[in-house]
């Protein structure tokens, strides 16, 4: 067998790997904590929010399929955007998904500590940045130990989230909440789609495996099939939660455990907070692999430092680039709380996206498998909901977008 080529990836997934890899990535804690932010905002309204995320959300992910097919490399919308639109887009969508989603992989370690160790802010730190590692540990082994982990840690959040639906289906006729009031207006349902929308958005995780997929002309498949079964659950599952929790949806910190709890099934609550740690550390590994590999994209062109190129012979996998983002993560999770770590994050990622559309707006009719009417509905969509982000939210995210830009001016400037 000749030997592996110098920071290229190896082709060892499936199709159905790579659709648990996004999987994984979506139904993770979002599902057990965004529906009380969501209400707080639109009300009743979060289950308009929910649509239009849902609109928005496939809108890019026919995007990102479009674009995977044609550019079958890892790296997602930083490769779509440097090789349509040119270098400096491609920067920016790589840029804010990088320091999105590392500040993602924090909050997801500080949530799953959360739900693992009920009391103790200090020991919660601890047991986060040692989830940290070991997933660290567990995507250099290899993309398919990867997957196989991502499978395991789906298969038993899936297993909680069908029992809460089935308590929900038996028990909900016998509670009589009060009735989740209408109140946000239009801004508040955007908002609440901007939220919403944080919770889907772990289908980018299949387009940045698309240098270790078999069949990579598949990608799009696997990306519409993760997104429908996701929009499916979540509709479900905030369905139940208006049902059994009502007015006392927005209040909650744990509604889906608060829900169980409200159709008298205590002894259950355990469990829940089960899969929500078991979810958390499914979307962390998912967000952490999916990371290192934009992180490799960049470095190849570097945009970021050379050395972070490396590919290990052995496994296959952008080593230096996981260890460095695990650091980073690491250091967030012993130094920062849940809300600073997300507070500009959801902008990264819609900005990531609204390149994406772009991108996929200007391919060529060759290369078009997606009416270009979706694309520029995402376009627009996903600048709609920055806008109606918190303002703190946009000017963090902004603010960080902004010295990235600044950095590589400098550097551009020094090579020349």
């Amino acid at each position: 067998m000749s030997a592996p080529i110098p920071h290229q990836l190896a082709r060892r997934l499936g199709t159905g790997d790579a659709v648990v890899v996004g999987l994984s990535a979506m139904v993770g804690a979002g599902v057990f904590a965004v529906f009380a932010p969501a209400a707080q905002a639109a009300g009743s309204g979060l289950l308009v929010g929910l649509g239009l995320a849902a609109v928005v959300a496939f809108c890019n992910a026919t995007s990102s399929a479009q674009l995977a097919a044609a550019y079958p490399t890892s790296g997602g919308t930083y490769v779509y955007g440097r090789e349509v639109l040119g270098p400096w887009w491609g920067f920016v969508a790589g840029w804010g998904f990088v320091v999105g989603k590392t500040a993602s992989c924090a909050a997801m370690a500080l949530t799953f500590a959360t739900y693992a160790v009920p009391a103790g802010r200090g020991w919660q730190r601890i047991v986060g940045a040692g989830a940290v590692v070991l997933l660290t540990v567990a995507n250099l082994r290899g993309i398919t130990r990867t997957a196989a982990a991502a499978r395991v840690l789906l298969v038993a959040t899936g297993a909680v989230l069908v029992g809460f639906l089935a308590l929900a289906a038996t028990g909900a006729a016998d509670v009589h909440p009060s009735a989740l009031p209408v109140h946000g207006g239009v801004g508040g349902v955007l908002q609440s789609a901007g939220l919403i929308f944080f919770a889907f958005a772990g289908y980018a995780r299949i387009a940045t495996l698309a240098e270790e997929v078999r069949r990579p002309e598949q990608l799009g498949r696997a990306i519409v099939i993760a997104l429908a079964v996701v929009v499916l659950l979540y509709l479900a599952v905030g369905l139940a939660l208006v049902a059994v929790l009502g007015r006392d949806l927005p209040s909650s910190a744990t509604p889906v455990a608060s829900a169980v709890d409200a159709l008298g099934a205590a002894w259950a609550v355990p469990v829940v907070r089960i899969g929500a740690a078991a979810a958390s550390l499914g979307a962390l590994l998912a967000l952490l692999a999916g990371v290192g590999r934009t992180t490799l994209a960049m470095a190849r062109e570097r945009d970021l430092p050379g050395p972070l190129a490396s590919v290990d012979l052995r496994h296959h996998v952008p080593d230096r680039a996981q260890l460095a983002i695990g650091a980073v993560v690491v250091v967030l999770v012993l130094t920062s709380d849940l809300r600073g770590v997300i507070g500009f994050s959801s902008c990264g990622v819609l900005i990531y996206y609204a390149v994406a559309n772009l991108s996929a707006v200007r391919q060529p009719a060759a290369q078009r498998r997606w009416p270009r009417a979706l694309q520029l509905v995402g376009l627009v969509g996903c600048l709609v909901l920055v806008v109606t982000l918190p303002s703190a939210s946009v000017l963090a995210g902004l603010g960080v977008l902004a010295v990235g830009v600044l950095g590589r001016l400098v550097v551009l400037r020094h090579r020349r």
